[in-house]
């Protein structure tokens, strides 16, 4: 497994990968076939709210909080409402899951919660394309279980 991810690389559109000699492409129609999810929707992530202009993260955190007008020096899911704690802990841990810190609540888990919230179309594979590729450079991203190609 930790081979797939230290080989993966970029070509064009797809994830290429080379474990044993063997050549694993990963194409957005892959991900369509084996996992139900297509290629449409909203591209966002840290750095980019483009389609969520009006989404403003230390506005929408205070919406979510139990004590809204407690400060905010940092974004902790233990303050959450229990919906968007949930749901934060299931991005956290299952969908761009992280080794260490799931508590603490990065601008990409923001923009996420706030689109499941909200009812705003995302694009999955997008996410998840792009996370393979944090997970080779970052060993706080990783995935814990294998794609079955």
């Amino acid at each position: 497994m930790k081979f797939f991810y230290t080989n993966l690389t970029l070509d064009r559109k797809n994830r290429v990968s080379y474990v044993k000699g063997i050549k694993m492409k990963i194409s957005n129609d892959v991900w369509n076939s084996v996992a139900g999810i297509k290629y449409s929707g909203l591209k966002v992530g840290k750095g980019n709210t483009n389609g969520i202009e009006e989404f403003k993260k230390i506005q929408y955190y205070r919406n979510c909080v139990r004590n809204p007008t407690q400060s905010v020096n940092r974004f902790h899911a233990g303050n959450l409402n229990l919906t968007p704690r949930l749901i934060v802990y299931i991005i956290a841990w299952q969908l761009i899951p992280r080794g260490t810190n799931h508590i603490v609540l990065h601008d990409e888990d923001l923009i996420l919660l706030y689109c499941i919230m909200n009812l705003i179309k995302v694009n999955w594979v997008y996410i998840i394309m792009e996370h393979m590729l944090k997970s080779k450079r970052l060993d706080d991203y990783r995935f814990r279980y294998a794609i079955l190609v």
